[in-house]
């Protein structure tokens, strides 16, 4: 599993606990972030394999994930599960997004200086050799391996809206699942009808 996919120990659990059921679902897992301090969301993103994730999407995810996460208790402390859509200007965390996303513009950004720098706004050109090729305006073409990476990401441009719109992209999804335990904070207050609340990490 790729670091840009789970960064972290926790990250990396979590995502190897809601797989199965993302890809039984039929989506594809495309990040797991826990992030905050004394507040903290993990954010789940997910797509349909041809890209494509809409509101009912992440509703019906966010509600197997809800109860999955319930009986795993992975996070020992008061959190919000958001379910959403990688976006537009998506984060880039799978070898195959290089490719997918080829022609458009992105921002790289390495653990360790390559050429000088460790940072790489371009033009995807694909994968050349397994390494990510980047067209970076005055540097000329650059190759990049992507266990280099620390960050990738597209940057919004008009033709990545037309091309989303072009897949089908549409309204891009989010749900967020207010979860409350233990710890003595305010609960949050449901702003729609698709969010609920539940227990986590409590006994």
């Amino acid at each position: 599993m790729s670091s840009l996919l789970a960064k972290t120990p926790i990250d990396r659990r979590i995502a190897d606990i809601v797989r199965p059921t993302v890809e039984g679902m039929g989506y594809e897992l495309v990040r797991v972030r826990v992030m905050g301090g004394k507040g903290v969301t993990l954010q789940i993103m997910a797509e349909r394999p041809d890209g494509g994730m809409e509101i009912d999407d992440c509703a019906s995810l966010s509600r197997e994930l809800s109860v999955l996460l319930d009986v795993e208790d992975p996070i020992d402390r008061e959190y919000s599960l958001e379910v959403s859509s990688p976006g537009i200007d998506r984060p880039l965390t799978r070898l195959q997004d290089f490719e997918t996303f080829a022609g458009h513009e992105a921002k790289l950004e390495t653990a360790e200086m390559i050429d000088g720098r460790k940072r790489f706004k371009g033009v995807l050109l694909g994968l050349e050799d397994g390494r990510i090729k980047i067209r970076v305006d005055g540097l000329g073409d650059a190759l990049v391996g992507f266990d280099d990476l620390a960050d990738a990401k597209l940057v919004l441009t008009d033709a990545l809206i037309e091309e989303s719109l072009r897949r089908g992209g549409g309204p891009q999804g989010e749900i967020d699942d207010f979860d409350d335990v233990e710890i003595d904070e305010d609960e949050t207050d449901e702003d729609d009808e698709a969010s609920q609340t539940r227990a986590a990490g409590g006994e």
